[in-house]
């Protein structure tokens, strides 16, 4: 069963247009166990009605075999047009369903931009 999870912040009509092609994208790739998407732009000096930065977690049969490295090649590789037309920073955990059960289903926080506010 694929469960996915938005963050809804401002300027929901940009966001969820940059939410959906993320999403399209991944569920195409990987048909993932699990999926969350979170804007994290309001974390960083861009703001709440930026679309720059986003976490996913990705939870996908496909990383089983591949090193942490080589999962994250595969999504940038994914999104590189996305990140050549205002995506400035993906935030990725990525995950085999095995290594999703060992951790709980959890992930780490986010920090704040050291920037923020500056």
């Amino acid at each position: 069963m694929l469960y996915i999870k938005y963050q809804i912040v401002k300027n929901k009509d940009k966001l969820m247009s940059i939410q959906k092609v993320l999403e399209k994208k991944l569920l195409q790739e990987f048909s993932p166990h699990f999926l969350q998407i979170e804007n994290e732009s309001y974390m960083h000096s861009s703001g709440r009605g930026a679309n720059s930065h986003f976490k996913l977690v990705v939870v996908s049969n496909r990383f089983s075999s591949l090193t942490k490295v080589a999962r994250h090649r595969l999504v940038y590789s994914l999104f590189s047009s996305e990140l050549q037309q205002g995506i400035h920073a993906l935030a990725l955990h990525l995950y085999s369903p095995e290594e999703w059960e060992k951790l709980g289903k959890v992930f780490p926080k986010s920090p704040n931009c050291s920037g923020i506010g500056q």
